[in-house]
């Protein structure tokens, strides 16, 4: 989280982190984004509060499911997701294709700068 961070240019900021379910994901994500469907990380924008500059809620049970469908390590699809929702955070956007782009560009850079390589992941 620190490298997304510092490669966002928010570094030094700090980050909750909360681990649910897909269900516990899936009613956040009704909640706050109209959008009942299952997903693997939310954040939240807390910037200018008294507590942390975010905070993240990421799905283990997502992890588990897409890190054995791909063949790749849970520990890495979640620190993906932890990339992914800080760079959020950082202000990377993925609705656009182009944007899109430059996110996964990202999470690349900042996970190969931490020695996790490709594994078929979600994103890449």
């Amino acid at each position: 989280m620190r490298a997304a961070a510092e490669h966002g240019g928010r570094a030094g900021a700090a980050w909750s982190v909360v681990f649910v379910s897909d269900r516990e994901l899936a009613a956040l994500h009704a909640q706050w984004l109209d959008d009942p469907s299952t997903t693997d990380v939310i954040t939240f924008d807390l910037e200018g509060g008294a507590g942390p500059a975010g905070e993240l809620y990421v799905s283990v049970d997502r992890a588990v499911a897409v890190s054995r469908a791909r063949g790749g390590s849970v520990e890495r699809e979640l620190a993906l997701y932890l990339v992914h929702g800080v760079l959020h955070l950082c202000g990377y956007d993925d609705r656009l294709p182009s944007a899109r782009r430059r996110m996964r560009r990202a999470e690349r850079r900042v996970l190969e700068s931490l020695g996790h390589v490709d594994e078929g992941s979600t994103y890449f």
